[in-house]
Parts: structure tokens; C-alpha cells; sequence
């Protein structure tokens, strides 16, 4: 059961994902104002795994692999200490 609270807070919750970029994470109302234009710097950022991961499949593919319904299990190899 919900208590006023806990309604409250759904709501909440409701309106700030409603104002939320799907892929930047930052607030429409925000990101869209035109004065925001040059507000913001992106960089780049390279995620080891994720970049394996691409590499597998797009050698899966090219050797006329489907990717339907393909999965990537990524794990971190054992790091050897000398």
C-alpha cells in the first residue's frame, strides 16, 4: 500500500524523468533552451570492454554471421601479476 508520501515521490520521480534526456541524462527544459546552445563540451571516452565487444561482432558479421538475436558476454581476463 502507498502511503501520500510515497505517492508524492512517485510523481516526483514521474515529472523528472519526463524532463530527462533519454541519452544525455540532462534535463530537456534545459538542453533545449537556445541560449544553452554553447553550454556544453563533450568528450570522448573509450570503454575497453564495449570496444571488444564491437570488435567481436563486427568480425562475426563480416565473416556473414547474423546478429539477430546475438548477445555479447564480456569478461575481464585474468590479470597476471610478475
Amino acid at each position: 500500500m502507498w502511503t501520500e508520501e510515497d505517492r508524492a515521490w512517485a510523481l516526483a520521480l514521474a515529472e523528472v524523468e519526463a524532463d530527462t534526456c533519454p541519452d544525455c541524462g540532462e534535463p530537456w527544459s534545459e538542453v533545449t533552451d537556445p541560449k544553452n546552445e554553447f553550454a556544453y563540451e563533450a568528450n570522448l571516452v573509450m570503454c575497453h570492454a564495449c570496444a571488444t565487444s564491437a570488435k567481436k561482432v563486427r568480425a562475426h558479421q563480416d565473416g556473414h554471421g547474423s546478429a539477430d538475436g546475438l548477445h555479447v558476454h564480456i569478461e575481464k581476463r585474468n590479470q597476471r601479476r610478475g
